[in-house]
């Protein structure tokens, strides 16, 4: 093959291909010092005529040139390129999986911010506790009918035992730690204490053995049931929304006096009366009341002086009513696909 053939046939090659990996094989083809086509024409330089061997030569270094530099040429061009395959920075990147906080999490940490925001304190105290601030303190001595509403898990005998030692028990409430930091403090009082308490409930679609509570606490000089109306209920609106109606119903607890359950109207039927309201168009939420006077005579405080209320709201209640959910067991069961549909 002679130079001319050689050069035309390089310029069909490289003008056929367009990716990095065909222009490094036709290089290869040409410049390669073992079998390219360029060195197998310059050892027949050798065998041609000594005249004109030095135009064949520098005939064959021209071409290399040109083959040298047509293909550094093509391969700066392909490598600015973006291949099919290739990333496009420009893009925005894809999110990364990051940690999840539990939804019951995130409900405590808003009840938390609406009672921090009007000034309320936030305490907590142990899980494991004692009868006394379990019960006798909150107006509830032994024997009283209402300790049959806790279905308390005792870790010791509920009887006193022949050391003295009290019983020992898993709080069923947090109540006591209202009455742990009454002990020690003189009104004014306002503080919500939330945590973990514990009950022998069987575990079914709306109960567990271990659930949230967040009590709430306000005692000074003057407190009144308007009051604890007007807190709750801007509690509800703050949860639920400014458009759900709100009632309170009385009922009886040991440690107020008087007693009262607020409920919101059904969202599935907007107070119209459902199978999820039973009918009667109205949710219990949560249980309240004015502090019974033998709560702060057990304390310490003059019941003739102080006034304030005191209410219990279940997290995991909450939740339900709040997010529609229709079993409780879901918060527990750690199935992402559950837990990753509630916002951070």
């Amino acid at each position: 093959m002679d130079i001319s053939s050689l050069r035309k046939q390089f310029d069909a090659d490289v003008a056929s291909v367009a990716s990095e990996a065909e222009l490094r094989a036709i290089r290869d083809k040409y410049l390669s010092r073992k079998n390219g086509l360029i060195q197998a024409f310059l050892k027949t330089v050798a065998t041609a005529p000594a005249d004109a061997r030095p135009a064949l030569g520098q005939a064959a270094n021209d071409l290399k040139k040109r083959v040298e530099s047509t293909i550094d040429g093509r391969l700066a061009a392909v490598s600015k390129k973006p291949r099919a395959d290739a990333i496009d920075i420009t893009l925005p990147g894809r999110e990364p999986l990051v940690g999840h906080r539990h939804p019951l999490t995130l409900l405590r940490e808003q009840i938390e911010l609406f009672f921090q925001r009007i000034g309320f304190l936030i305490v907590e105290g142990p899980e494991l506790e004692d009868d006394y601030h379990n019960f006798e303190a909150l107006n509830m001595p032994a024997e009283h009918p209402a300790r049959d509403m806790q279905d308390t898990l005792y870790l010791a005998s509920p009887l006193t035992s022949a050391t003295g030692a009290p019983a020992t028990l898993l709080r069923t409430h947090t109540s006591g730690m209202q009455v742990r930091y009454m002990e020690r403090h003189q009104p004014p009082v306002r503080l919500i204490a939330p945590g973990r308490v514990y009950r022998r409930d069987n575990l079914d679609l709306t109960h567990t053995p271990m659930f949230t509570q967040v009590e709430g606490l306000v005692v000074d000089e003057g407190v009144t049931l308007a009051d604890l109306k007007g807190t709750l209920v801007a509690f509800a609106r703050d949860m639920f929304g400014p458009d759900r109606k709100t009632r309170f119903r009385p009922s009886f607890f040991p440690y107020t006096e008087p007693s009262a359950e607020l409920d919101i109207s059904c969202a599935a039927c907007a107070g119209a009366g459902c199978s999820m309201c039973k009918g009667t168009g109205w949710i219990e939420v949560l249980g309240s009341g004015m502090v019974h006077p033998a709560v702060f005579e057990a304390v310490g405080y003059d019941p003739e002086r102080y006034t304030g209320f005191a209410f219990g709201v279940g997290i995991e209640r909450m939740a339900l009513l709040k997010w529609g959910v229709e079993d409780i067991r879901l918060f527990y069961e750690n199935d992402l696909r559950f837990l990753e549909q509630f916002p951070l």
